[in-house]
């Protein structure tokens, strides 16, 4: 060829990967060869997409096939596919990076533990890499679709930190992966051993996996290759297939297959669907989170069939985003076989699967949070803990099934005073108080400060239970499920307090009494803070902390404010309330205070201020009226 070979380095977090890799981060070293196949299958299902709209691109050869083999003299195994093809450019990028995004967390995400460890792999989309797992060098040799034969190309690595590239004839398109053994591996060159891992993990690819047939020679008293093809895995489509016919181990082995993942899933739902549309959907729920989960740009898991054809990877108009954790495949049998994202976006079909596949999926996980089995309901603590805070976003997103996601929700309580989010709100409501008419709730930035919170001291001493919101999704739940099971649901820290028939006839005579001494006192602290608070008023909340902040109803928390100005928006000005307790010391001396009566104004709005995790306009102010009054303090107490 006239253009030379070139030696270029990688990317220098695959290196590490590579120095993982080599050093056997995965404990089943056969696991290689399904990340092969895998990757063959791909490659030939991204081809009958694109030739969907350029049939040239199949040329003369038009059945899709995964071909594996093995040279004992030469001590190399071989997985060839005449699927989509690298370009020369392509084979740089996605063989000498790892692409996309996602690095730095996949390297932050190692813990050192080899097992523990083996399931990032997949879920970074790394598994090429798994043939150093076995081969101390490995030669690519691809030709993409639609170029000529003398545009291919050849990369070589052996794993060591460079790799070299060279333009070579490739008479038919497709890629070759040869991995060259190291030594110890030569359990990969026996037939009945690759049959067996073929069988094993890759069964359930829809292509034909080939293998050339061996046949017992007599004269020789051995096995030998014949040229006879013989197709190893069944070639049918899984989800085609009756669930009588697919055991447990062929559905999580697809799960695998379908999500890049290491680790089985938590649960699957395997429906056909008949009526007015007819398709097929294999869902499944992960048992652990992507580490891009919270991004909601990041890729989708659903990969669309047209009867048995591929059509798209990535198909977000099947799911929605509060359920972008799921993976699996759905088949119709209704839409056309050159269905864009275009068609996607406007059909009426698409929308009735979507709702579908959202119905399955909120059935499958009430199925778990409402099982009598304990091996199941830790299952919907598994999902929730991994992947709760993205269903609340559910709530705001899908009207249509609010009240499925507000019974699938678990929050911390008061109730257990743990971070531990496993109280569902039917479970709040089967406690509420004879004669209790809302669900109270209180938001903060972390669960110590909702745990703590100055606002749940009446709450915690009439013993009534209050839900605590530490995530800041919550924020967003709230605003959106405003009541479960006829009871609405109030901020401790919004409005008036009115715990209704919890208030006692002696309680509100006090409150009213108290309200009326110190009447002059609060019109006095109103005037010294001036634009700093919207109002001033005795309080009815608090037993053992002097003040705290209060929202007025209609107005954003100071959660919601301080959640808005971190995200770099605009949240419209509103100006909090400040509520003291008269029965606190520090309020029965500002009465009589004189000489300070504006410092001690100021401290009691800023002590509220820090308890409820806001921040100080003027935080040396601050100090400096602690020290002045520290001081004056100490100076009485000595003169005493």
């Amino acid at each position: 060829m006239g253009e030379q070979k070139e030696t270029l380095g990688f990317q220098a977090e695959v290196k590490q990967l590579l120095n993982l890799m080599i050093h056997s981060l995965y404990s089943n070293k056969e696991i290689f060869l399904r990340e092969l196949i895998s990757n063959a299958s791909d490659a030939c299902d991204r081809l009958r997409f694109e030739a969907l709209n350029n049939a040239s691109l199949y040329g003369d050869d038009s059945e899709l096939k995964i071909r594996v083999s093995f040279d004992k003299a030469a001590r190399t195994i071989s997985i060839a596919d005449n699927g989509i093809g690298l370009s020369r450019d392509e084979a740089v990028e996605h063989l000498g990076t790892i692409a996309k995004s996602g690095t730095r967390e996949f390297f932050s995400a190692l813990t050192g533990d080899q097992a523990k460890d083996a399931h990032l792999i997949g879920q970074f989309g790394v598994g090429f890499y798994s043939s150093y797992i076995v081969a101390d060098k490995v030669t690519v040799t691809s030709r993409r679709a639609g170029l000529e034969a003398n545009q291919a190309v050849r990369w070589e690595s052996g794993g060591e930190g460079e790799f070299t590239v060279e333009m070579v004839e490739r008479a038919q398109r497709g890629t070759e992966v040869v991995l060259h053994l190291r030594e110890g591996e030569d359990e990969f060159l026996s037939t009945w051993k690759v049959r067996e891992i073929i069988r094993k993990y890759s069964d359930h690819i829809t292509l034909p996996i080939l293998m050339k047939k061996e046949t017992w020679d007599e004269e020789k008293k051995e096995q030998v290759v014949t040229d006879e093809d013989e197709t190893v895995n069944q070639a049918s489509a899984l989800w085609s297939r009756p669930k009588s016919e697919v055991s447990d181990e062929q559905y999580n082995e697809f799960y695998k297959h379908v999500a890049h993942d290491f680790e089985d899933p938590l649960a699957h739902v395997h429906a056909r669907v008949e009526g007015k549309q007819e398709y097929t959907q294999l869902l499944y729920i992960p048992s652990k989170a992507p580490f891009d989960l919270l991004d909601r740009g990041a890729r989708h898991g659903i990969k669309l069939y047209v009867r048995r054809v591929f059509i798209m990877d990535d198909a977000e108009q099947l799911m929605p985003l509060y359920l972008r954790f799921v993976r699996g495949v759905v088949d119709s049998n209704d839409l056309p076989l050159n269905v864009s994202r275009e068609i996607l976006q406007q059909s009426r079909d698409i929308e009735a699967i979507r709702g579908g596949c959202v119905k399955r999926i909120l059935g499958l996980l009430e199925s778990l949070a409402d099982s009598e089995d304990d091996a199941e309901k830790e299952k919907y603590k598994t999902f929730w803990k991994e992947f709760g805070r993205v269903l609340k976003e559910g709530v705001g997103e899908d009207f249509a099934n609010k009240e499925r996601i507000g019974k699938l929700l678990r929050f911390a309580s008061t109730h257990a005073d743990t971070p531990e989010e496993s109280v569902s709100l039917a479970d709040y409501v089967a406690r509420m108080k004879e004669g209790q008419e809302k669900i109270y709730y209180v938001t903060a930035e972390t669960f110590t400060a909702a745990k703590n919170s100055p606002h749940l001291e009446i709450f915690r001493k009439k013993g009534l239970e209050v839900l605590l919101l530490s995530d800041r999704v919550d924020e967003w739940v709230t605003s959106h499920l405003t009541e479960f099971d006829g009871k609405q649901l109030q901020s401790v820290a919004k409005g008036g307090l009115d715990l209704g028939k919890l208030e006692d006839a002696a309680e509100k005579e006090e409150a009213e009494k108290a309200a009326d001494e110190y009447k002059e006192l609060i019109e006095k602290v109103k005037a010294t803070l001036g634009e700093k608070v919207k109002d001033v008023r005795v309080t009815h909340r608090l037993t053992d902390s002097p003040s705290c902040l209060v929202a007025d109803e209609y107005d954003l928390g100071g959660n919601l404010q301080r959640i808005l100005k971190a995200a770099g928006q605009h949240a419209p000005a509103s100006k909090p309330i400040l509520e003291v307790n008269p029965q606190h010391p520090a309020v029965q001396r500002l009465k009589y205070e004189e000489t300070r009566f504006d410092d001690w104004a100021n401290l009691l709005l800023e002590q509220a201020i820090l308890a409820e995790g806001g921040a100080l306009e003027d935080p040396a102010g601050f100090v400096k009226r602690i020290n002045d009054l520290m001081l004056a303090l100490s100076l009485g107490s000595a003169g005493k």
